[in-house]
């Protein structure tokens, strides 16, 4: 059966009386270029194991089933049980998970799931929920590369370089654990319902190292996040946030060798890194 056949679809819907979630951020596929070449541009190949998020239909499932060496897949909606097992049969190499994936402990999954297989990561997000989900990838550390389906806007974000405007705290946060790259555009007529905005597939390769070694993780997207908080406010209004007195933040801000009036949307992640040293430093004065 093919997945994305928009009839057939339609039909096995129909039969087990489905119906489109909103709230759960729904649209499935209809055009079997967009999962084959997600699988393809992934990467994924007999040595991979691979986790997928979100298989809704199963037409991201079907192509890495046939391309991976294993396949599990984790869907929060029990109502697609019964469509899935149509749409997808019983393919050998494929276990599939009815739960959220945000409450599973991922790395445990990947290493029971995926022994000595090189392990990647797919899914066809929810627009709502991206974020935490591609955060909650990145943050397990045990993929290659993480390819996902987003909102083209999100995938712009995600690229960005510091001082446009689309760059912010999650640019850092996903450049911080892995290197992005838009691969292609998917239009709003390759789904049903269609959504009202162009998706893109997004790949991230995972870094081994982070671009900047820093000693406390925790502090650092701290200091990101405060640094984005207010955007038009220079760098050291928004640090406020981290209740560090104000000339301790002018002592650190000129010790990294930045103006007193930057703004946080300049600052590269090597800066962020030397900048939260400092401020670590600083508070501990």
């Amino acid at each position: 059966m093919d997945p994305c056949n928009i009839h057939e679809i339609k039909d096995v819907l129909s039969r087990h009386g489905f119906h489109f979630s909103k709230a759960k951020g729904q649209n499935f596929l209809t055009q079997s270029w967009v999962p084959e070449r997600i699988a393809r541009e992934a990467g994924v190949d007999r040595d991979c194991g691979v986790l997928e998020v979100g298989p809704g239909v199963g037409p991201l499932t079907q192509w890495l089933c046939r391309l991976a060496g294993k396949v599990t897949a984790v869907e929060l909606d029990k109502r697609l049980q019964p469509v899935l097992a149509e749409t997808l049969g019983q393919p050998e190499n494929l276990n599939l998970i009815f739960g959220d994936i945000l409450k599973q402990d991922i790395p445990a999954l990947v290493a029971e799931q995926f022994p000595g297989l090189r392990v990647k990561a797919c899914a066809n997000l929810p627009y709502y929920i991206t974020s935490d989900i591609l955060a909650a990838l990145l943050e397990a550390k045990c993929f290659e590369t993480v390819t996902v389906m987003v909102q083209k806007e999100v995938a712009q974000r995600i690229c960005a370089a510091p001082g446009t405007a689309d760059y912010g705290a999650f640019t850092v946060f996903c450049q911080y654990h892995a290197q992005p790259e838009i691969l292609f555009d998917v239009p709003p007529s390759c789904f049903i319902p269609q959504p009202k905005v162009t998706s893109a597939v997004l790949h991230l390769t995972v870094r081994s190292q982070p671009p900047a070694m820093v000693a406390d993780e925790a502090f650092f997207f701290r200091v990101v996040r405060a640094s984005f908080a207010q955007r038009r406010k220079t760098l050291v209004n928004g640090l406020g946030a981290l209740g560090i007195p104000k000339p301790r933040l002018l002592e650190a801000v000129r010790a990294c060798g930045f103006a007193e009036n930057v703004r946080g949307e300049t600052l590269s992640i090597p800066d962020f890194a030397k900048l939260s040293s400092a401020l670590s430093a600083t508070a501990e004065d």
